[in-house]
């Protein structure tokens, strides 16, 4: 077994080990929130799955970037929340009930939302491309719906065991993901460099800002609902992504997968400035309300 494949199989592992110890604070209720909430998960649908693909589509035809970019922006648009992003949301303010229900329902949506969206892309592009739900079903469950109804369970049965659990669990699956994402970095950093340039990072940028801006405006009057949703509409599935890709581009597949893992490395940096002003404004302290004159 080669380093490379030692790796992968450790991010799986970090993966499904972080989703849980985050969702051995939830609960069902959590984890189904958005179904009692049919307006904000309107609002999340067209961020993230109506906006963002209309942009990236525009950005593909608009301008001459490599292809590898145009498909992989393309597929990040359509893709649902990745797996470890509710620790990021959690960490500038997200409310548990807005992030769980956030991450469940996107799963389980896009089950039957990819494949369509797929499809009419593919239509729009004049492609043959399309992947089954089953396919999609597999990366969610795998990746998400697994480890998240685990995790409630556990919480569900051993409400005290989960609490004192989550945080240690968490910090061994965040030491495992940075092991095992270094040595597969180094294996992809030279096609990843092989893309830069052309505006392809500025294309991946412009990706994420708009991300970013939609999903903080269509966020509603919360601010903790106007972060979470930012950062899911900019911050997309990876692995699901690459998978959509190695269905129908095989011949791509391995600069797709470079574009993907370029892409996390400029997310990552765009989203700095907003993750640390949600963080500012969070730990300001909240100014209650003067006297009331008049009062009797």
């Amino acid at each position: 077994m080669g380093i490379a494949r030692i790796a992968m199989f450790m991010l799986q592992a970090s993966v499904f080990l972080l989703v849980f110890s985050i969702d051995l604070r939830a609960t069902w209720q959590d984890a189904t929130s958005l179904f009692r909430r049919p307006a904000v998960l309107a609002r999340s649908l067209l961020s993230m799955n109506v906006v963002m693909p209309v942009f990236a589509t525009a950005v593909a035809r608009v301008f001459d970037l490599h292809p590898a970019i145009k498909i992989a922006l393309v597929l990040l648009a359509v893709s649902p929340v990745p797996p470890i992003l509710p620790q990021r949301q959690l960490k500038v303010g997200g409310s548990l009930a807005y992030v769980h229900g956030l991450l469940t329902e996107m799963s389980l949506l896009s089950i039957l939302v990819v494949p369509f969206a797929v499809d009419v892309l593919g239509r729009i592009f004049s492609q043959d491309v399309h992947i089954a739900p089953t396919a999609v079903a597999k990366v969610v469950v795998k990746t998400i719906l697994l480890p998240l109804g685990l995790g409630i369970l556990v919480h569900g049965r051993w409400p005290r065991f989960a609490e004192r659990a989550s945080a240690p669990l968490r910090r061994i699956a965040n030491l495992l993901l940075l092991a095992a994402a270094l040595p597969l970095l180094g294996v992809a950093w030279r096609p990843v460099m092989a893309l830069i340039g052309n505006g392809a990072v500025l294309a991946m940028a412009a990706f994420c800002v708009v991300g970013v801006a939609v999903g903080h405006w269509l966020g509603g009057p919360d601010p903790s609902e106007r972060s979470t949703l930012a950062l899911a509409t900019a911050c997309r599935h990876p692995g699901l992504a690459i998978a959509i890709a190695a269905a129908n581009f095989p011949e791509q597949r391995r600069l797709v997968a470079a574009a993907v893992v370029l892409y996390l490395l400029v997310s990552t940096l765009v989203l700095i400035p907003y993750t640390a002003w949600c963080k500012r404004r969070l730990s300001q302290p909240v100014e209650s309300p003067g006297p009331q004159h008049g009062a009797a």
